[in-house]
């Protein structure tokens, strides 16, 4: 048990380490959504089972705060309403479930954070392409490779990681960084 846990926390060191060597996407990404919320635009959020959760909370932590006191940002978790969710996967199937919300809620100057481990769950992809389909800016949370995801993002934070537990890990580190980025430059003058 005391060797999972030592090469569990190696591994994330690692990446941790790799991160920091290279934030340029976190920076690309910043800027980006802060020149959407700054515009009044909205970020919408789309990812699948560990990744909607972090969906969730990306989008609380723009809503609401990350740190200090701001204008909220306008963001949407496309994975919080299971009547939505049933409801396009009855009558659409479920790799539509997010391509659908995309249509319904995104505008031109909005913006998809798309979160996949893999970079290839399929709704992922369809609300990718069918956001920038629509004029939004596609910002990619993907695993090591990007998977198929990637080609349809303008931004994209690839975790410098393979193990999906890791992965997720870099993504929410990221996330963290991001939504304080964007949050001063909400507050700032």
């Amino acid at each position: 048990m005391d060797g999972k846990i030592a090469a569990a926390i190696k591994r994330h060191q690692a990446a941790a380490a790799a991160l920091a060597a290279d934030p340029s996407a976190i920076k690309e990404i910043a800027g980006a959504l802060a020149r959407v919320a700054r515009a009044g635009g909205k970020v919408l959020v789309c990812g699948n089972g560990g990744s909607a959760s972090d969906s969730l909370h990306i989008a609380g932590e723009l809503v609401g705060r990350f740190k200090k006191e701001r204008r909220a940002v306008a963001a949407v978790a496309l994975a919080a309403d299971p009547a939505v969710l049933t409801c396009l996967g009855n009558d659409y199937g479920f790799d539509r479930v997010f391509e659908r919300q995309v249509e319904a809620l995104g505008r031109p100057g909005d913006a998809l954070i798309a979160i996949s481990t893999s970079g290839s769950s399929p709704n992922v992809l369809q609300a990718a392409i069918k956001a920038r389909e629509l004029g939004l800016t596609v910002i990619g949370f993907l695993g090591a490779n990007g998977g198929a995801v990637l080609k349809h993002c303008h931004h994209a934070f690839l975790a410098p990681e393979t193990d999906t537990p890791r992965v997720q890990e870099m993504h929410i580190l990221a996330a963290h960084i991001v939504c304080e980025l964007v949050e001063d430059a909400v507050a700032a003058p």
